[in-house]
């Protein structure tokens, strides 16, 4: 199906972002391999003279990852106390106020409903913060069905106080009258992999342990996730699977990535948006070295659940693409592999739309289906 007319003008502009990104990576890449000239008197201060830049080679070793994946160290203190914000702090402050933007353009606000915000040990590794969300239809005094919830944001970007994912908490969990509690996993690079699956299994095996003074019933719980939080929440049933066995009513994916090898990125779906493949593959590298350090790692079944020796015996799946996103294969081929093992599992292609389509709920019928659906499953916990 052509793509939906309302991602006409995002489309032109998404792909200006990446042509630019791209050009910058192979202008830095030229930069690093040139030889640094040798100073001048004149460059080295006599008047009227520019000093000479120090290429970025200077600054990385020759084997480093490229910049989107380095960690700068924070510069100096300006005068009166401020540092200037690193590259990766713009970029992520850059992203919170796009998120802000489309939340008020084409997103929906969520109903005021109860919320807590709770801080859970993780042994190991960072403690992670939680936020409940409490439907206002919860009958007084009985447990109520939850559901963990893991947002996107290709693990270095993205969290609980997101505005878009925000409200989506909100909107779901007043709809389906269950408690979500939406876990705000440590951003990469910073904290890489596996930091955030033990932070996830933390939190799970939080929920049971509290479930009393939550009030929750610990036996209709179910597992969420969305793009690189849906890898997080296939990855927790099989943590469940291996190490606790406690009750998973479903599990939800939205547009996951499965395997982080790129074996099943369909690039067939930027080749028809017209963005070259060349760049699409460089961003999923990208996503996939920044979130795991050493790409090796990709292998393991607990970074890439469609790698785990077995799939039997974990929860009834529901899994939404978007086809016009690289990752529908993923989930598409997770389905059909949770099938064969004797699960349970529905997929759903939404045709005409993007990767980030749920967001669009206040402009875009088929994000408002979408939700809908996601909503219906909710409802079976």
């Amino acid at each position: 199906m052509p793509l939906d007319p309302f991602f006409a003008e995002r489309l032109r502009t998404h792909r200006r972002y990446l042509l630019r990104q791209a050009w910058r990576s192979v202008t830095s890449a030229v930069a690093e391999r040139m030889p640094r000239l040798p100073r001048t008197p004149a460059a080295d201060g006599v008047a009227g003279a520019a000093p000479t830049p120090a290429p970025a080679a200077a600054t990385r070793a020759a084997d480093s990852a490229p910049a989107v994946d380095a960690t700068p160290a924070p510069a100096p203190a300006k005068r009166g106390g401020k540092r200037p914000l690193t590259p990766r702090e713009r970029h992520r402050k850059a992203a919170l106020a796009w998120d802000r933007q489309e939340l008020r353009t084409v997103g929906a606000p969520g109903p005021a409903i109860e919320t807590s915000d709770h801080v859970v040990p993780v042994a190991g590794y960072p403690d992670v913060r939680v936020r409940l969300y409490r439907p206002s239809t919860l009958a007084e005094g009985e447990p109520a069905p939850a559901c963990v919830v893991f947002g996107g944001g290709a693990f270095r970007i993205g969290g609980i106080d997101y505005p878009t994912a925000d409200a989506a908490c909100r909107r779901r969990a007043e709809a389906s009258g269950v408690v979500l509690i939406a876990v705000d996993y440590s951003l990469a690079p910073e904290h890489r992999y596996p930091t955030q699956i033990e932070q996830a299994y933390a939190a799970w095996e939080w929920v049971h342990d509290e479930a009393a003074a939550l009030g929750i019933d610990p036996a209709r719980v179910g597992i969420s996730g969305s793009s690189a939080g849906g890898n997080i929440a296939a990855v927790l049933t099989l943590m469940n699977r291996d190490r606790a066995r406690l009750p998973v009513a479903v599990q939800i994916l939205e547009v996951p990535v499965t395997d982080l090898t790129g074996r099943f990125i369909d690039l067939r779906a930027t080749y028809a948006l017209g963005i070259p493949a060349f760049i699409a593959v460089r961003e999923l590298v990208s996503v996939a070295r920044t979130y795991l350090g050493d790409r090796a790692r990709a292998h393991e079944s607990y970074a890439s659940p469609m790698r785990a020796d077995s799939l039997a015996d974990l929860p009834p799946a529901v899994i939404l693409t978007a086809e016009y996103d690289p990752l529908r294969g993923d989930g598409a081929a997770y389905a059909a592999r949770l099938r064969r093992a004797g699960v349970e599992a529905s997929a759903t292609r939404y045709l005409g739309v993007t990767h980030d389509t749920p967001i669009f709920v206040g402009a875009l019928p088929a994000a408002r289906r979408w939700e809908a659906e996601v909503v219906a499953a909710l409802r079976r916990i």
